[in-house]
């Protein structure tokens, strides 16, 4: 039986991991470093917790389901998961990206990948232009790798025409989802190969914990990477695990709920006179909009404007109470982050200037407060 998206966010594809016949409720945390055995060949299935652990195995099919992969795999955060992704490639290796992306990203592929042999060059697609990724396709070209919507600027890209690109040319398409969490988005049903999450984000939902997801549909590269994640020891722990599975059970609600209270707060800023620009997909001006609404089920809860001066964008930052002037997003809190020196400080001033990202740019998470209580608290502040 096939399941909705808010049913496997209960119960994944239904077929939980053996354990114990207690009838908890609460998938149980398994929290052990070793397992015994009976005796030679005798195994329970489990040898040692940086391999495989119940209840990290349990979080894992959940998310293949949320999915639609063949296999997912959880790690200690996002860039974990990311930095792992990598040792799929060797040096002399090329791959694209779309020089809008999440700064922990930039910075792992300019100065970690970079060293390590891996050629990245970098397409502009804040209009959309996906031709610009074929025209840096050599022979050395293993990968493409883009977020849709991106980190901070939610540009959007085509998933489907982008992946029609990607297999003419034999190339693996990976696609960062966090933005939009497998709820709204679902990246391998487009044509896309790996599916990245920080599932501290969306996933988790309570800015309560740290972790990061793979997902793939498969099973040769599923192999590939249980062998890394084995080899390097950055799978997520027990507890932690747990704490992502308890949050998946609401990312329904929270989704539906942060995007309503977005498009409340999106109305609000569009009719400001204060605020010069807003980007977020679900306005039908926004570059994106289409594309955006065909290859998702809605637009969700990230919005991103300008304001008129950068000192409106300090005032902003430091006379906040109810809104948070914190990094990270996804969570029941909103937030509001300064990419210039938060997510994104350590990309290069030319790119960020390329990229659109100024001092006047915030960056709001969008929570599940009373829509009004948001903005009567935006309000204060530009009026104070």
């Amino acid at each position: 039986m096939e399941y909705g998206i808010s049913t496997k966010c209960l119960y994944g594809n239904g077929e939980g991991v053996a354990t114990d016949k207690s009838g908890a409720i609460s998938f149980p945390i398994y929290q052990t470093a070793t397992f015994a055995h009976k005796g030679i060949g005798e195994s329970t299935g489990y040898d040692y917790s940086r391999l495989q652990n119940p209840t990290r195995e349990q979080l894992e099919m959940v998310v293949a389901s949320l999915e639609n992969g063949v296999d997912a795999l959880a790690f200690s955060s996002g860039m974990a998961a990311i930095t792992a992704l990598m040792e799929l490639f060797q040096p002399g290796d090329h791959i694209i990206t779309d020089c809008d992306l999440y700064g922990g990203s930039i910075r792992l592929f300019d100065n970690i990948s970079k060293k390590n042999g891996i050629l990245i060059s970098s397409v502009d697609c804040s209009r959309g232009d996906i031709a610009e990724f074929e025209k840096l396709i050599g022979e050395n070209t293993k990968a493409i790798y883009i977020e849709t919507p991106t980190n901070p600027m939610m540009n959007v890209i085509d998933i489907g025409k982008l992946a029609e690109i990607a297999k003419k040319n034999h190339l693996l398409l990976i696609v960062d989802n966090t933005f939009l969490s497998p709820y709204f988005q679902n990246p391998l049903k487009l044509g896309a190969d790996i599916v990245v999450h920080s599932g501290t984000k969306y996933l988790g939902g309570h800015n309560d914990t740290i972790a990061g997801f793979l997902v793939t549909e498969s099973a040769e590269i599923s192999e590939k990477l249980r062998f890394i994640i084995k080899t390097v020891g950055s799978g997520l722990a027990p507890f932690d695990s747990w704490l992502i599975l308890r949050g998946i059970k609401t990312l329904g609600i929270r989704m539906e709920r942060g995007e309503e209270n977005a498009r409340k707060l999106v109305g609000w800023l569009c009719r400001e006179k204060k605020v010069t620009k807003v980007y977020y997909p679900g306005i039908q001006s926004h570059p994106g909009h289409e594309v955006c609404k065909k290859q998702a089920k809605g637009f969700g809860s990230m919005v991103t404007f300008e304001v008129e001066t950068t000192e409106l964008a300090h005032r902003i930052l430091k006379e906040v109470k109810l809104i948070r002037f914190a990094e990270s997003l996804g969570g029941v809190e909103t937030l509001i982050t300064y990419p210039i020196t938060q997510t994104h400080a350590d990309v290069p001033k030319e790119v960020l200037a390329a990229n659109g990202v100024t001092g006047r740019i915030l960056r709001l998470s969008v929570g599940i407060e009373d829509p009004e209580d948001l903005i009567r608290e935006l309000e204060r502040i530009f009026y104070v």
